[in-house]
């Protein structure tokens, strides 16, 4: 598998959709007394996903790229558990809390997969 950019990255597009999802929800049902508490949180935590996954890439080494990938990992997580919070507080229901969790497990998925690809080539070298 070669790249000519991080944007080629299935692991990226997906992950850039799923932040640019949570952007949504956000904007559309968070009450303007979170901003400085769930939106900033949730906002940052989506948003380090792909800095992260870009940042590794931009190392050119192997062990990096996999860690930063494993820091990416851990912010995924943290935003779904900020979606959570949201769903408790009813700013979002239950369904969208739903899809979402379908998003998180298709980047998961791909995230591990890419953290393998890369563990993988790192053994080759």
């Amino acid at each position: 598998m070669a790249w000519k950019s991080f944007m080629d990255l299935d692991v990226y597009k997906e992950c850039r959709k799923f932040r640019k999802k949570v952007s949504e929800i956000v904007r559309t049902y968070f009450p303007p007394e979170e901003k400085w508490m769930l939106t900033k949180q949730i906002l940052k935590s989506s948003r380090s996903v792909t800095a992260q996954i870009v940042e590794g890439h931009g190392r050119f080494h192997y062990q990096e790229n996999i860690q930063f990938c494993r820091i990416g990992r851990g912010s995924l997580t943290e935003t779904l558990e900020h979606l959570i919070t949201a769903f408790d507080e009813k700013y979002i229901s239950a369904e969208l809390l739903k899809e979402m969790k379908i998003q998180y497990d298709k980047c998961m998925g791909l995230l591990n997969g890419y953290i393998t690809y890369l563990e993988k080539k790192k053994q080759g070298d």
